[in-house]
């Protein structure tokens, strides 16, 4: 398959993405007491890559940067078919501001594989565990890629009271199977043939994180900061006879995700395909520390 073709599959959340090593090697961490508030902290204050336990699960987590009293936890969550290490510069370069962390959903990099089929209501219970042991009750900034910023866009209108700003870097669209089914026909045939088939299967939950992704009206995750980045680059033209189709279904999606907050923003990256913060680093970099502050002095 060819490098466009297989950058399409990626945009729509199949998993045939190779993921970039993570910064620092996982770790198991010790076993502590759950009942213990010394424990609490030190989960809450680790840096590195480790092991936690949400629930019966094991899953991947990296942390940087000291927490800054008053400021927002930032954690990104990456796309399909990627894992924590592709995040590891963004992260990196985030942390001179304060606290920073991400992790691999079920199913992705070093955490465990889920047991069946998962819904956006059990992947943010992974979520809500992961932000109880690194976040320690400090409200949080979501930051998505793609898969990613679906998820945290999906997540938000029901913890108001923790996710206090988001930034979505090319999120998937909140109808994208209506949207991929409108634009590429099942007479379609050929690479556009191909996408349409692949991504309805992860969908349908049939990748390795077995996620179902279903369409849905985008709800309001109250008066946050939200700043929604897409490409700039109109790859997907790419694709013979529907590429123009698909871009601007792609560009009406990112429109969508302004229902999420009246403080919402969407910006474009200019210089940037689907990832705009491998791409473009210093402008994602700046949406979220933009949010993180805004959410900071509300």
């Amino acid at each position: 398959m060819s490098r466009k073709a297989s950058a399409l599959i990626a945009l729509c959340c199949a998993v045939a993405g190779v993921a970039l090593s993570a910064c620092d090697e996982a770790t198991e961490a010790e076993p502590e007491s759950p009942t213990s508030s010394s424990a609490a902290e030190n989960r809450a204050a680790f840096t590195g890559t480790q092991k936690i336990k949400v629930g019966e699960r094991s899953v991947n987590v990296s942390c940087a940067g000291n927490a800054v009293e008053g400021r927002p936890v930032v954690v990104l969550l990456h796309g399909g078919g990627d894992d924590l290490g592709k995040l590891g510069g963004l992260q990196n370069t985030l942390a001179a501001q304060g606290r920073v962390c991400s992790y691999d959903r079920l199913g992705a990099g070093a955490s465990d594989q889920p047991d069946g089929p998962q819904s956006f209501e059990s992947t943010g219970k992974i979520l809500t565990g992961v932000l109880d042991q690194v976040a320690d009750g400090k409200p949080v900034v979501l930051a998505g890629h793609s898969l990613g910023g679906l998820i945290a866009a999906r997540y938000a209108p029901d913890h108001q009271d923790r996710v206090k700003g988001l930034v979505l870097m090319d999120a998937t669209s909140p109808t994208q199977e209506a949207d991929l089914r409108q634009r590429i026909p099942d007479s379609a045939t050929g690479m556009a043939a191909e996408l349409r088939a692949q991504t309805l299967a992860v969908f349908a939950g049939q990748g390795p994180e077995k996620l179902v992704v279903t369409d849905a009206e985008v709800r309001s995750a109250g008066d946050i900061p939200v700043e929604v980045i897409q490409h700039g680059k109109q790859y997907l033209t790419a694709v013979p006879e529907y590429g123009a189709g698909l871009e601007q279904a792609w560009s009406e999606g990112q429109r969508k995700w302004l229902a999420l907050s009246g403080r919402s923003n969407l910006s474009v990256a200019a210089n940037s395909e689907h990832y705009i913060y491998v791409d473009q680093p210093d402008l994602a970099v700046r949406a979220i520390q933009r949010v993180a502050d805004e959410a900071k002095s509300k």
